[in-house]
């Protein structure tokens, strides 16, 4: 099964990530984040972190997940390539729970391609098919 793909999209990157279960989909939608930012084969594991995030469904915890990312590369300085990802339900919504593993962003190590801005809700879908999952969003690029 691949992990993710780039879908067509006249202005911004639109993503579609998969995963055998739904907590291995947000890790793709997050391997993909960073794929469009740079060429995540460069990335080393060197690096380990943990993110903890809530969302009322889903799709709010897809969107803090990858939000929360984001904003740990521009205010950190990181780039990520390995997670493992743990989803609970709870009365209030969801919880995500992640080890994030990465390194520092080094321009001389890592090829620059497309600067993300932000992460949006738009045309944003979690479906369970064929055996599967998937998480499809659009990165204001």
């Amino acid at each position: 099964m691949k992990k993710f793909e780039f879908l067509e999209h006249t202005a911004d990157a639109y993503v579609a990530a998969y995963g055998t279960t739904v907590e291995e989909a947000f890790e793709n939608a997050a391997l993909a984040m960073f794929e469009v930012m740079t060429d995540t084969k460069t990335i080393k594991s060197e690096l380990k972190e943990t993110v903890e995030i809530a969302g009322e469904d889903k799709y709010g915890l897809l969107y803090a997940w990858l939000e929360t990312l984001l904003l740990r590369f521009e205010v950190k300085g990181r780039l990520y390539c390995k997670f493992k990802v743990k989803i609970r339900k709870k009365p209030e919504g969801y919880t995500l729970k992640a080890e994030i593993f990465g390194e520092r962003f080094d321009p001389e190590k890592h090829p620059s391609k497309v600067a993300v801005k932000a992460v949006t809700y738009h045309q944003m879908e979690i479906a369970k098919k064929d055996g599967g999952f998937s998480a499809k969003f659009i990165l204001d690029i």
